[in-house]
């Protein structure tokens, strides 16, 4: 019976069904298979209802969504310019800094990659960058920012692994910046080795560009400032952050009528609630594995041929860079992440560098060919073949697979602040 209903699911997968129905029956069949009640489902729900960290996504994406409705972008994309627009590369730089940027704000890659590079491809096409280099740096840096806080996977990991997310948004904060630094020194001799124009940094331009942007600016500041000197919860945080995102987006600067906020809000509550209906009936699915000893298996088979922990980061690496690219951010999250931690405690991984890890191999995942879905995302926002934006890819992918060994085998960078 339970070879048939394995075989059900993977069918199910394979003809497109949705994720959370594959994952939901997989759930019901071991509970069917082992007499266990139905109301077991209700009771999972319940603790999923009660977590407490759980309402900071729905708010923290709706605060993403309002600002990438908003004029922020341009006025977030003037000021970077008129700082260090001088520099060589300086506007591939800034398109680095402001997709990591925005992507921490929104928690979602692609759209990161259909709001900014309709603002920065241009740009950098008039300032002569290489197509090739542009494309590969907007495809890749779309999902930059997720290792800063308050990025969603960040707290869906928190939830997920029952790790404190206070430490994994410090954890999150060394990793992220090597990311953007060693992808800034590339852009940096690429800009240089193209000699691309460069605008004259002048006082008066940077005084117009912090006035336009005064509003804006402090909020990364009051948002994280208020979690870490203990003024605010996360959740009372993510609260603030979209309160403090609709006066000034509504109300200051009025990019935003009233009326257009439903269409945002609608928006953000069709990506929460896949997460949070994936979540759901993922929560059950773990409960299958765990009574199924299924960790323990796995466990079992690594000791039997895997050793040295060092050994074990390398499997896992390739694992979860494979999974970043085949499932996709959220889903390899919810579903992977209750078979991991308990292996990985196995091998003294620390729960919040093992965090980063995973994230990081994620990240990397979603612009990985041949089914990263950035890949896709980029080739349809930029009208070019996929095939092209491999190719384009390949440089800066190769520069975060480098920062993944560092981050892997170097646990001082996530875990420095702790």
């Amino acid at each position: 019976m339970g070879l048939i209903s394995s075989l059900l699911t993977v069918f199910l997968a394979l003809i497109g069904t949705p994720l959370f129905i594959v994952i939901a029956f997989s759930g019901l069949i071991f509970l069917f298979i082992n007499g266990i009640d139905l109301t077991a489902m209700v009771i999972e729900l319940y603790k999923l209802a009660h977590t407490p960290m759980l309402v900071a996504l729905p708010l923290f994406s709706l605060a993403g969504y309002i600002l990438a409705g908003s004029k922020a972008p341009d006025r977030l994309v003037r000021l970077s310019n008129a700082l260090l627009g001088w520099l060589p590369g300086g506007l591939a730089v800034i398109a680095l800094g402001v997709s990591a940027i925005f992507t921490a704000m929104t928690g979602a890659t692609g759209l990161t990659i259909i709001a900014m590079g309709g603002l920065l491809f241009p740009a950098l096409k008039t300032q002569k960058y290489p197509e090739k280099f542009s494309l590969g740096l907007l495809t890749t840096s779309g999902t930059l920012g997720l290792l800063f806080p308050p990025s969603l996977p960040l707290i869906l990991y928190g939830v997920v692994a029952q790790t404190s997310i206070d430490q994994l948004f410090l954890a999150g904060i060394l990793p992220g910046l090597l990311m953007v630094f060693l992808l800034s020194l590339y852009s940096s001799w690429k800009g240089f080795q193209a000699k691309v124009a460069r605008p004259r940094f002048t006082v008066k331009e940077v005084g117009r560009a912090l006035r336009e942007s005064i509003w804006e600016i402090p909020l990364p500041f009051v948002v994280l400032g208020g979690i870490y000197t203990g003024i605010v919860a996360i959740s009372e945080a993510a609260v603030l952050t979209v309160l403090y995102v609709l006066i000034i987006e509504v109300g200051v600067y009025r990019d935003i009528k009233i009326r257009e906020l439903f269409p945002i809000i609608t928006k953000s509550s069709i990506l929460v609630g896949g997460i949070l209906i994936i979540l759901g009936v993922s929560f059950g699915l773990t409960n299958t594995l765990i009574n199924e000893e299924i960790p323990m298996k796995i466990l079992d088979f690594l000791k039997l041929h895997v050793q040295s922990p060092v050994t074990f980061l390398i499997w896992l690496n390739l694992f979860l860079l494979g999974a970043g690219c085949l499932l996709g951010m959220f889903p390899a999250l919810i579903i992977l992440v209750p078979l991991i931690v308990p292996v990985a405690q196995a091998y003294d991984l620390h729960p919040v560098h093992l965090g980063i890890i995973l994230l990081t191999n994620l990240e990397i995942g979603a612009s990985l060919p041949p089914l990263g879905i950035n890949l896709f995302i980029s080739s349809i926002r930029f009208e070019r073949p996929v095939l092209d934006l491999y190719r384009a890819s390949i440089p800066f992918i190769l520069i975060l697979l480098l920062t993944l060994a560092l981050i892997t085998y170097l646990p001082v960078i996530s875990l420095f602040f702790l």
